[in-house]
């Protein structure tokens, strides 16, 4: 192998083992099967319930003929449901990861802080 195939192969194995994209591989599997959770509330409880309480109308057969095409727009309109739901859980979630975070006191702050306050009380004290 070559000097430059070597570089690249090491620069390559350096970029596909970094933590952000060691990370975000488990973000598109989580969300993925997060998805298939979502998208079975959506299909086995929550349209079912929404077609009872329009009467029995099933979502997913809406359909129109125009001429030689069959407009499916049951499944549109079950795949906005399935969207606002999935942003909406989304939402959620982060808004009480993000209120654990704040809430939690007994994490010290950063080093990088922790030396800039120290900084901030020398000069504060030569003064």
């Amino acid at each position: 192998m070559s000097i430059g195939k070597a570089n690249l192969v090491r620069e390559f194995r350096e970029f596909a083992v970094k933590g952000n994209v060691v990370d975000l591989a488990v973000g598109v599997i989580i969300g993925a099967a997060f998805g298939k959770i979502v998208a079975s509330l959506v299909g086995d409880i929550v349209m079912p319930l929404v077609g009872t309480l329009l009467g029995g109308v099933d979502f997913s057969g809406l359909a129109v003929q125009f001429r030689d095409a069959k407009i499916l727009y049951g499944k549109f309109l079950q795949t906005c449901l399935d969207f606002l739901i999935i942003a909406a859980s989304i939402f959620l979630a982060v808004k009480v990861i993000n209120r654990l975070k704040r809430d939690d006191p007994a994490a010290p702050p950063p080093r990088q802080e922790q030396l800039l306050e120290e900084i901030r009380d020398l000069l504060k004290q030569k003064r």
